[in-house]
């Protein structure tokens, strides 16, 4: 036979020879006869897998043994594996697939030989692969080719792009005073989404902050948002309008505070008798349980008030608690007003201003007048006035003196913007506020018998007062226009609050015999139409320390944004009165508990 120039014989390279042109020979060729073997031992494997109910489907390369022993090659060799997910676990017994796969490129490798099925089309058996026509340069065998033992799996379906979005019925008024979880607070979701895009934001951006920083920006924990530097770099917020973004008393943080714009008032009036001995409990007075929320303002005006003024405040706190701070307190006299204002909100209110008027013509005794106390709220200013007029039946016409004289002489505001200046007069300072509450023993009686009035109030079928309030004195002076001009009250479904005997449900049992009557009253005005409403107007029924029973207001005002220039509070309010208040709560709560104990121990030994 003849040679080639290098000596060899065609097909029986050396492989140790370099081609004439300088390349690497190409992979030897595998004998036709191991060739066959191979098939056979295939077939062999996959009629056992087919006997061991595996599905021909599966793609399952098989892991050869490193040494064929004689022209056989053994079955048991051959290792099925199931090939489940990239997920397997670990401490599966048999092994994972990424084992498997690894044993399989090593066994081939070592044999230079891929097996025909890691590569047969998807949902094809080995024998249609064969007999393919991609497979039939194999049949004859005459290379077998070095393949990768990559296996190739199904591709994953993705993700969609978007999932459905949650339902948002769990959002929250942030700081309102309704305290409430509902579906006012609209601007929760987007508050929420753009934190979420703040967040995203920062970890996907080359700024030079730290992972410490971004964590803490991510932190989902915290109601408070997070403040980029540049928003603190900014000062120009003068305007709290609609110009200037991100001011305090703006429309943003307006929004954000309360969505409806609408304020909860809680205004309490009531004649003390200049008792020394005070309720045991407030909460009936400020926290009734017909009421379903809790207000973002206390306002409580006192006449006659009891002889220790700070004891009276100290309880007021105790009954509020820690959510509630005293905004302010002042005093004419015996005539005592403190406002009480939730403790979130107190950065949005502005320095407190107040003034008071005598009615008397002896100045230094001030058991009649008024004191009134003055403050913006955002852009919205409020003027609160408790005052006592002159008592007596027949005396119509001095108490609308005493109103007249109120209005000209109180002083306010002083130093605070008036936020509309063309509404205002300078003869009457309740058009110089947006919102206005007067609240006192106005002392307005009931024209007519007492024994009418008792026959009345026997015959009224539930709360259906009218019949009694067509002989009431101040109802008919607002009718006429003499007093009270611009003013608004609720409509009364409560009895009479005036004059009780002290501890008991009966009226004036002495010789005077005091006609029942509704001195005690809550009204209203308001710079711009239906900015008020009425929530709720009645007495509290259950104090009876005094001869007048309280009455209680709640309203719901509506707020308008305000401007930066403002001056602000700066968040003060009475410190040592809040620390006392909830000094005493925790004492009156160890008690509470210690009485409970004791009366359990009590049962259990009897």
């Amino acid at each position: 036979m003849t040679e080639n120039g290098d000596g060899a014989r065609p097909g029986n390279r050396s492989p140790t020879m370099i081609a004439a042109d300088g390349r690497a020979p190409k992979a030897p060729s595998v004998d036709r006869e191991m060739c066959k073997e191979f098939n056979n031992a295939l077939k062999l494997q996959q009629a056992a897998r087919n006997a061991a109910g595996d599905s021909p489907y599966q793609p399952r390369p098989p892991s050869l043994s490193s040494k064929w022993k004689g022209n056989k090659m053994p079955v048991e060799s051959v290792r099925a594996r199931r090939l489940r997910s990239s997920q397997e676990s670990l401490s599966d017994p048999l092994g994972s697939s990424t084992d498997s796969l690894k044993e399989l490129g090593s066994t081939i490798s070592e044999h230079n030989v891929a097996p025909p099925g890691t590569f047969r089309k998807r949902g094809s058996s080995l024998s249609e692969c064969e007999g393919s026509p991609a497979a039939e340069p194999r049949s004859d065998c005459p290379e077998v080719r070095l393949r990768s033992a990559r296996v190739r799996l199904s591709p994953v379906k993705p993700a969609p792009a978007s999932l459905p979005a949650l339902r948002h019925n769990f959002v929250s008024t942030a700081l309102r005073a309704a305290n409430r979880i509902d579906k006012d607070c609209s601007d929760y979701v987007a508050r929420r989404s753009a934190e979420r895009q703040l967040h995203r934001n920062l970890s996907e951006s080359d700024a030079g902050s730290d992972s410490l920083s971004v964590n803490s920006m991510r932190s989902t924990s915290s109601v408070l948002s997070p403040i980029k530097p540049q928003e603190v770099r900014n000062r120009s917020f003068l305007e709290g309008g609609g110009l200037g973004s991100g001011a305090l008393l703006g429309v943003e943080e307006l929004k954000r505070y309360f969505p409806d714009r609408r304020l909860g008032v809680y205004v309490v009036t009531w004649n003390m008798q200049g008792e020394k001995g005070l309720p045991s409990n407030l909460d009936d007075l400020l926290l009734p349980t017909d009421s379903e929320y809790a207000q973002d303002f206390y306002i409580i005006g006192v006449q006659e008030g009891c002889p220790d003024r700070r004891e009276w405040e100290m309880r007021l706190q105790e009954c509020l608690g820690p959510h509630y701070v005293m905004l302010y307190a002042a005093a004419h006299g015996v005539l005592y007003l403190s406002a009480f204002i939730r403790r979130d909100l107190i950065w949005f209110c502005s320095e407190v201003e107040h003034a008071t008027v005598t009615t008397r013509i002896i100045s230094q005794i001030k058991t009649k007048g008024a004191v009134a106390v003055a403050f913006t709220f955002f852009g919205t200013s409020f003027l609160f006035i408790t005052s006592h007029f002159t008592s007596g039946d027949a005396k119509v016409y001095e108490r609308i003196l005493d109103y007249n004289k109120i209005v000209e002489a109180l002083a306010l505001p002083k130093g605070l913007p008036d936020t509309n200046p063309y509404r205002s007069t300078s003869s009457d300072v309740t058009t110089r506020f947006d919102q206005v509450f007067w609240f006192g023993d106005f002392n307005f009686r009931l024209g007519y018998e007492r024994a009418s009035v008792e026959s009345i109030i026997k015959s009224t079928s539930g709360d259906d007062m009218d019949a009694l309030m067509e002989h009431d004195q101040l109802a008919k002076e607002m009718k006429d226009g003499s007093i009270f001009k611009g003013f608004q009250e609720a409509n009364i479904h409560f009895l009479p609050t005036y004059k009780f005997d002290i501890g008991s449900d009966m009226y004036d049992t002495s010789t005077k015999q005091r006609t029942p009557s509704y001195t005690d009253r809550i009204l209203f005005r308001t710079r711009y139409a239906d900015d008020i409403h009425v929530l709720k107007y009645s007495s509290c029924s259950s104090i009876k320390t005094s001869d007048h029973r309280p009455v209680i207001g709640i309203y719901h005002v509506k707020l308008k944004a305000g401007r930066d220039t403002i001056p602000l509070g700066a968040g003060l309010f009475d410190r040592s009165l809040y620390l006392e208040g909830i000094k005493r709560r925790i004492s009156r709560e160890i008690k509470m508990r210690e009485a409970m104990k004791n009366q359990s121990s009590v049962c259990a030994i009897s």
